[in-house]
This record gives structure tokens, sequence and C-alpha cells, in this order.
């Protein structure tokens, strides 16, 4: 986190049950963190489906205002979900995708009155 933490990030929420962390930049970029998906090597999990699990970036999320609209037209593109929609933790709705090299694309839908 120390380094995420130099470039201005602040913690603004913690999933220690997920090894996980959200940060925050003072302009407003949030980025998930996932520190050591080795911990858990049977869990499903579609970011740490690599034989070595690694901590580090392993994919981008983006939020969105209708993950339901987003996902009609993601099906209306042909592009295949992977995993989702369905709730990661307390705060928000998620769907996942694979770009066409296999890079694994986060898109989110913030519950209202989720907890911080």
């Amino acid at each position: 986190m120390a380094f995420y933490q130099a470039l201005g990030f602040v913690e603004s929420a913690s999933f220690p049950l997920f090894e996980a962390n959200e940060m925050l930049s003072p302009d407003g970029v949030r980025i998930n963190l996932i520190f050591n998906g080795a911990r858990a090597p049977d869990a499903h999990n579609v970011l740490l489906d690599a034989p070595v699990k690694r901590p580090g970036m392993t994919h981008p999320a983006f939020i969105v205002d209708d993950l339901a609209a987003l996902q009609h037209w993601i099906e209306a593109q042909g592009i295949v979900i992977t995993e989702g929609p369905h709730p990661i933790g307390p705060r928000r709705i998620a769907l996942f995708i694979r770009d066409p090299d296999g890079n694994v694309l986060e898109f989110n839908q913030l519950i209202r009155g989720g907890a911080q």
C-alpha cells in the first residue's frame, strides 16, 4: 500500500476476508488492491485463475451507474460474461468479462446505502 499512498491514494475501505482493499485518490479515482491470492489457493475467483498467484494489479475495474443496462449491451455485442453479475461484499454488484487478449475487465454498480 505504501507505493499507492506515496502517489496520494488513501485507504477508503478494507476487506480482510477477501485479502483486498479499496484506495481513493484526491481526484476521486478508486483502485482495488488484492493482496495475496496464494493464501486462498482453492478459492474460486475469476481474477486468480492463473496457476501462480502473485499480489499486484490484476485488472482494471470501472464503476457504472446501471449494471443491468451494461449487461444487456455486452450480451448484444456477443461478448461472453465470465462471472456475475453478483454481489461482492456489502457495497457493490460486479460483472466480469475478458478482452480479446484475455485481460479481465470488471464493472461495478455501487449499492445505495452499502457499508463503506
